[in-house]
């Protein structure tokens, strides 16, 4: 990845610390203690709010953590699969101030949110030894320079591809820009068997994925969401060109139709039913996808490459998951300790085996041991450490609506490229006007 990319995901953190400096919120006290909540204290039972455990490696952990804490058990309580319908309820469980979630697992954008209006409690630095974890995770559970999240779960977009096929057609590397991409897609279809498969696809239903995935087009265009400074960027070239991307896809049905409708585990099932050539998708798909108990179709057959873009590799949003402490439960000193627990490198390890999540811990990106089994954690690396952040902003949900809606309709065909970036532009002007 280019010098570029780093230099303007840091610029987009620090924009991002200086637009929500200006943002006012009567929950917000300038970024000190949370004055709802207290102290981290208190021990007894929590429950522990999170996204489906599609592994069962959550609640095997969660196990091993109620077997040797008899009288301050974890609960999982699991919410809809949809972020965007997470987020909702975990907002909805605050902004009642109810106690059910103890604790409460965070996309990492949401950080700024949660935490500004003083919902989550600010986490004491010094008990985390945060130098031994990738950079960019922790910044994601800061605001105004305070912890609030602890990173669980680091996540950069990956090219999922089927080497099989790829062989079989005279490919020898997996593509490097979209236009590598659309030739090597056009050479395996061009075989009968293949004809009927997908080339491309991602998340691209209306909702977080999508906001995710529109990120990345305008990124790996050269472009951004905001510039250096903070401002709306999607009225460039750049941004059309990303999004062109996308729309031109699904117009000639390289993106196949029904990727319209995809979340991660809709593209999952198709990429492991031998649906598609390529895939976007997190690391998570890896050990699924490589399973050999007959649930996947493509075991062994498929590897993982950094993600194109227009010129040369592109550049992943910055994803992942963290942990927080809701502001108004009880028994906040055994959810610290429980947090300690879940984020410990031992811990972190056995849901890499497990999952093959991407590890926030930096140390298991070059474990020996761990490359062999995982080939793809010095691409993933990479991808993470120079990933450029989703706007960190109060009103997220706003500005994530708003990007939703400018990439579902220009790829729909409800609105040209322009139209919906022009509209873009101009909601996101007013969401981040200081």
């Amino acid at each position: 990845m280019s010098g570029k990319a780093r230099v303007r995901g840091a610029a987009l953190l620090a924009v991002a610390a200086v637009v929500l400096a200006g943002c006012g919120d009567s929950g917000s006290d300038g970024g000190g203690e949370n004055a709802a909540s207290g102290a981290l204290e208190g021990r007894g039972p929590i429950k522990f709010a999170t996204g489906k455990d599609t592994s069962g490696n959550m609640q095997k952990l969660v196990d091993e953590w109620n077997g040797e804490h008899p009288d301050e058990k974890v609960e999982i309580v699991e919410l809809p699969e949809a972020a965007d319908e997470q987020r909702n309820q975990m907002i909805q469980n605050a902004q009642a101030q109810s106690k059910e979630f103890t604790i409460l697992n965070l996309d990492v954008v949401w950080t700024a949110e949660f935490a500004a209006n003083r919902w989550v409690m600010q986490l004491p630095e010094d008990q985390f030894d945060l130098e031994n974890f990738l950079e960019p995770a922790v910044n994601t559970g800061k605001y105004r320079d305070n912890l609030y999240a602890v990173p669980v779960y680091s996540d950069g977009g990956l090219l999922y591809y089927r080497k099989d096929l790829l062989d079989a057609a005279g490919v020898t590397a997996p593509p490097k820009t979209w236009a590598e991409l659309k030739d090597a897609c056009a050479k395996v279809k061009a075989t009968p068997a293949n004809a009927g498969l997908g080339c491309y696809a991602g998340q691209f239903d209306k909702y977080e994925g999508l906001t995710v995935n529109f990120s990345e087009a305008v990124q790996s265009a050269g472009g951004s969401i905001l510039d250096e400074s903070g401002k709306p960027t999607v009225n460039t070239q750049e941004a059309k060109d990303g999004l062109n991307f996308l729309v031109d896809g699904v117009k000639t049905k390289e993106i196949p139709d029904a990727a319209i409708t995809y979340k991660e585990e809709d593209g999952r099932r198709a990429f492991q039913d031998g649906q598609l050539i390529f895939h976007r998708q997190w690391p998570y798909q890896y050990a699924q996808a490589n399973a050999t108990d007959g649930s996947s179709k493509v075991a062994g057959k498929f590897q993982v490459a950094p993600l194109p873009g227009k010129d040369g590799p592109g550049v992943s949003t910055l994803g992942g998951h963290n942990f927080a402490i809701s502001a108004f439960a009880d028994n906040k000193a055994t959810a610290l300790d429980f947090i300690k627990f879940f984020t410990s490198e031992e811990a972190q390890k056995s849901n890499l085996l497990a999952t093959s999540q991407a590890p926030t811990r930096a140390s298991l990106y070059d474990d020996p041991d761990m490359i062999k089994q995982f080939p793809y954690l010095t691409t993933l690396k990479e991808s993470i450490l120079n990933a450029v952040p989703r706007p960190q902003a109060v009103k997220y949900g706003d500005v994530t609506a708003a990007m939703q809606e400018a990439a579902y309709s220009a790829m729909t065909g409800e609105a040209s490229t322009d139209d919906a970036l022009a509209e873009l532009q101009t909601k996101l002007e007013s969401l981040t006007a200081q």
